[in-house]
């Protein structure tokens, strides 16, 4: 026998994944805008210094 049909909790389901989505490329974009922001002005971005190879 077929389940019974749960909309409200699918249709949440469905918004929660979307908000993810939204979220995720929102965030990427805010990288990509500051990642062009630190190239433009040729600064090192913060974490992203060479490793030391300095082994004592």
């Amino acid at each position: 026998m077929a389940r019974k049909p749960n909309y409200d909790f699918e249709r949440r389901e469905r918004e929660r994944l979307k908000a993810i989505k939204v979220a995720e490329k929102a965030e990427a974009k805010r990288a990509a805008r500051e990642r062009a922001k630190l190239e433009e002005g040729g600064e090192a971005a913060a974490g992203e210094t060479e490793p030391s190879t300095d082994k004592s």
